[in-house]
């Protein structure tokens, strides 16, 4: 790790006394594929020795889980093995206790006019980014630009890139109100055939505090949105606090337990290859275009979810999610500037 970094330039990378923010995943309750708190142990002190200021953070999860307000989420860190007592530095909750501490940042692109951003995360003066990567069910591989673009954006932002239309409200609500409470544009009433709530979609703003404030989970997300789109919107998420915000940023991929779902699951699939190493840039796109190459340049292993792309050189995402094409956020993050999928792969 130390090696890795200083090729990296860290040391003239961190600004002196700098609060530089450690991206990572935590890990769903249940899930042993994160990365591993002794790796991201090395990462701090090697922040630190450079005369930085450390904290590792992470966002709220859109849906209802273990991560799902900032309570939780530290119980959930800590569990897993992440704080101050195990790497030396505190752990934020970048977008608050219920995920509603967004900046809005202005981009103007495709989908978005704008993107809800972490608010923690926009005030850092450096981010070093720690991804696992992994195949996933939505973008074909989770990498550096999703662990940015979806796991850096506020509960709103996160909604808007899963979905076009509002939360709905499932029969079985019991009419306790509690949503109304936590609904900041006043668009839940209960004013159902039977009293049950009801979302007004015309002034609804999409931020998704209803989903996780009913006690009953009778409040739900349409995951109606393509991949493509996912994917798009990811990358003008990404493009949003990494050009916009222009949030100087190094990028490690970890490709270690490289498993066949995201690790929000409250469980770890086989691995569907073996262990490859640790990538680092400062080029998102590029350090994912190596990751997914390297990963399809393997030998996939029997026992995994994979039922085919055994050899060196197939498609192991594509296998396992025949419906995803994953070069869609490399060449839309390209497109947007966010990276080159040209890359020199340099071993140490």
């Amino acid at each position: 790790m130390e090696q890795l970094l200083r090729r990296l330039g860290l040391s003239e990378f961190i600004p002196k006394s700098g609060l530089i923010a450690v991206k990572l995943h935590f890990g769903e309750r249940g899930n042993l594929s994160y990365i591993h708190p002794c790796l991201v142990r090395g990462v701090v002190d090697q922040i630190g020795a450079a005369g930085g200021k450390p904290f590792l953070t992470d966002t709220n999860s859109l849906y209802v889980g273990s991560r799902s307000d900032a309570v939780r989420h530290l119980e959930t860190a800590y569990h897993n093995g992440f704080g101050y007592q195990m790497q030396g530095t505190p752990v934020i909750i970048a977008d608050g206790l219920r995920g509603a501490d967004a900046d809005a940042v202005e981009i103007k692109q495709k989908h978005f006019e704008k993107v809800d951003l972490a608010s923690q995360v926009c005030q850092a003066d450096a981010m070093v980014c720690l991804t696992h990567f992994k195949a996933h069910e939505m973008t074909g591989f989770g990498g550096a630009l999703k662990n940015v673009g979806m796991g850096l954006a506020a509960r709103s932002g996160k909604l808007a890139i899963h979905s076009t239309v509002t939360p709905y409200i499932a029969p079985d609500c019991i009419a306790c109100g509690s949503c109304i409470h936590y609904c900041p544009s006043s668009a839940i009433t209960l004013s159902g055939p039977e009293g049950q709530a009801v979302i007004n979609s015309e002034i609804c703003l999409g931020c998704g505090q209803c989903i996780i404030s009913c006690p009953e989970k009778q409040i739900h997300l349409r995951w109606d949105e393509t991949v493509q789109n996912v994917q798009e919107k990811i990358c003008e998420y990404a493009y949003g606090l990494l050009v916009k915000r222009a949030l100087p940023s190094i990028f490690l991929n970890f490709l270690l337990y490289i498993t066949p779902l995201c690790d929000c699951y409250g469980y770890s699939g086989a691995s569907i290859v073996s262990d490859i190493g640790i990538l680092g840039s400062h080029d998102p796109v590029a350090i994912d275009q190596a990751s997914a190459d390297l990963v399809n340049d393997s030998s996939g292993l029997p026992g995994s979810a994979l039922a085919s792309a055994f050899q060196p050189g197939e498609d192991k995402f594509r296998a396992l999610f025949p419906q995803v094409d994953w070069s869609v956020q490399l060449a839309y993050g390209e497109q947007l500037g966010l990276g080159c999928r040209d890359y020199e792969l340099v071993s140490i």
